[in-house]
């Protein structure tokens, strides 16, 4: 990650929802969930929000839905129910909020992802994009997922720092601070 030169700019904290896709996980049992809220917080961001759902395409909608309408959220990231089964239903239920897509953030991903799964990677549907001023992130169930997601890709992103640009740049809620 590049961040220009020393003092230039500050960080500016993110508030970020997590939410888990699962029919199966509980607080207990989610370690993908976890990873994102300790990878986000030690990054000095705030975890506004965090849940666990079915795949269900409504409940998915209605739970991301919320949190883009709320102020305090700026970002939401979800983890799980973005492969090719039956109940896997997670870009359907985001992808009708999204005011725009973020069409690299999947292309990146899954070219991170090669490296370590190889051509297993075609199965994921991680996508990316903004509604209403919030940026929505979903990413596979997995821990490695996660950490691919978080370490190589958002994780830059959701820092004011990086140059020559990031997300953080966007989101003018934060530039008023």
């Amino acid at each position: 990650m590049s961040h220009g030169a020393a003092g230039e700019r500050n960080f500016k904290p993110v508030a970020i929802a997590v939410l888990t896709v699962s029919d199966t996980r509980t607080e207990a049992t989610d370690t993908s969930g976890a990873l994102l809220a300790s990878r986000l917080v030690e990054a000095g961001h705030t975890l506004a929000a965090r849940a666990i759902v079915p795949d269900d395409i409504y409940r998915i909608r209605a739970t991301v839905s919320a949190w883009i309408a709320e102020s305090g959220v700026d970002v939401v990231i979800t983890t799980g129910g973005t492969g090719i089964t039956g109940r896997d239903g997670t870009p359907e239920a985001i992808a009708p909020l999204l005011d725009k897509q973020i069409e690299g953030f999947g292309e990146m991903f899954r070219s991170l992802s090669h490296s370590e799964i190889g051509t297993s990677t075609l199965q994921s549907r991680a996508l990316a994009g903004v509604a209403n001023g919030t940026y929505v992130f979903c990413v596979p169930g997995s821990s490695g997922a996660c950490a691919t997601a978080w370490d190589q890709l958002i994780a830059a992103q959701l820092d004011y720092r990086t140059r020559p640009c990031n997300l953080v740049e966007l989101m003018p809620r934060l530039l008023e601070k």
